[in-house]
């Protein structure tokens, strides 16, 4: 009986280890889902973040879009003024040479009367 009664106790005391072993293996489990819990919180957090800075550049790009669509805008306002005054001119140098071809006829019928 002493045979089986030292068995026994080896058994009991693997079993001991066998628990302990568990028992630590389901502490790094736990440790471990702790860690990917974390970084899972980090690269969320860094998502959201890097979204929230893609969101502000786009918004600052649509800005400037805005800014260079109107300086456009307005540039063109100015350029039909300078076309509307080059027409204006060119209106003003036709009665300018109408008259002075006018001008030149009555010189050339007074030189050519007299």
């Amino acid at each position: 009986m002493g045979q089986v009664a030292a068995e026994a106790q080896v058994a009991r005391q693997d079993a001991a280890a066998a628990r302990h072993l568990a028992a630590a293996r389901d502490r790094d489990i736990a440790d471990l889902g702790v860690k990917v819990d974390a970084n899972r919180s980090a690269i969320n957090a860094l998502g959201e973040q890097t979204r929230e800075r893609f969101d502000a550049v786009d918004r600052r790009f649509e800005a400037l879009e805005r800014k260079v669509d109107d300086g456009f805008r307005r540039m063109d306002e100015e350029f039909r003024k300078v076309d509307n005054g080059f027409i204006e001119m060119r209106g003003k140098f036709d009665v300018t040479a109408a008259g002075l071809e006018r001008i030149a006829d009555l010189i050339e019928q007074r030189g050519e009367a007299g």
